[in-house]
């Protein structure tokens, strides 16, 4: 094990912003959440893990524009990855499209079948197709 000294270090300006906008996302205060992600991705345009973080944060305040927009810009930056799909998956959920969600949630499955958020979202959809399908008490 070798420790770097602080001249070897590398600074990327997006570290502290995105750190904060996770751990606010993580306690649920998405508004706050979002502003640093925001601040993440314009000090570094390239990281696909604060787009994905600001779609995130815009998926939770309802702002479905700018989540698409947001998950667009961390798709060219690093492809259809199973965190995305899954992501998007969850946002078309939020939005009630359970037929998109599905079709995402499936792919992000074929490509990590024992990833336990993936699963997770699917049995969430599953109940929420049951919510839907019950039917209403006699009147």
């Amino acid at each position: 094990m070798t420790i770097s000294e602080p001249g070897d270090v590398k600074y990327y300006p997006s570290d502290e912003p995105l750190r904060l906008g996770e751990e606010y996302f993580n306690r649920g205060i998405y508004g706050t959440a979002e502003k640093y992600f925001q601040s993440a991705v314009e000090k570094a345009p390239k990281d696909v893990s604060a787009w994905i973080g600001l779609a995130a944060s815009y998926d939770r305040l309802g702002r479905f524009d700018l989540a698409d927009h947001a998950y667009g810009q961390a798709i060219k930056l690093g492809g259809e990855t199973t965190q995305i799909l899954n992501n998007l998956g969850y946002s078309y959920m939020l939005r009630g499209k359970l037929t998109a969600a599905r079709t995402k949630f499936m792919e992000a499955y074929r490509r990590e079948p024992d990833n336990p958020t993936v699963l997770n979202n699917i049995n969430l959809l599953n109940s929420s197709y049951r919510f839907i399908e019950r039917e209403l008490p006699p009147q």
